[in-house]
């Protein structure tokens, strides 16, 4: 539970760090941040499929794999069709570490005590993320088309903000 706390709030802390620093992230900082994010959900979806008997919880990581990956692919796509090149940035550097910490710290764990705590992270992280794309990362993009991206993305991540914390409810 702990390593939780950590790991939310290093995310929160990352991702703020984009709100409110002098300069606001450019659009290639942002796509990395995002598809960084998204990369990070993909790879708890995975560990959770590997490891979860409990149908709701499968169900649930696949449809974060599925809907994280194909917004991903349209993020790079975009990208492509721009030219641009994603930059790897301090935001997108913490996320992953914290992320690995966090994947290390489920892979412990069996059972309902797994199910459990990948459900909480996943409510705890949507509600960063999404808190991240409404406060920072779209304020900040400049191009219409990755703005526009980052904004469908923040209603599907909503949805599943609101499935995690539907399931995490019925994991009590």
């Amino acid at each position: 539970m702990f390593s939780k706390f950590l790991t939310v709030t290093a995310l929160a802390a990352s991702l703020s760090t984009a709100a409110y620093a002098a300069d606001a992230p450019t659009d290639p900082q942002i796509a990395h941040i995002a598809y960084t994010a998204g990369e990070i959900d993909v790879a708890a979806a995975k560990q959770a499929l590997e490891k979860s008997k409990n149908a709701e919880v499968r169900q649930f990581a696949e449809t974060m794999e599925r809907d994280h990956e194909a917004v991903n692919q349209q993020a790079l796509a975009l990208l492509t069709k721009l030219k641009v090149k994603p930059e790897d940035n301090a935001t997108s550097k913490s996320l992953a570490s914290a992320a690995k910490t966090e994947l290390k710290t489920l892979s412990k764990l069996q059972g309902a005590a797994f199910d459990k705590a990948y459900v909480e992270n996943e409510v705890a992280y949507h509600k960063q993320v999404n808190t991240a794309l409404e406060t920072a990362l779209i304020p900040s993009a400049q191009n219409a088309e990755l703005k526009s991206l980052l904004q469908t993305g923040l209603a599907l991540f909503k949805a599943h903000q609101a499935h995690a914390e539907h399931l995490a409810s019925m994991l009590k």
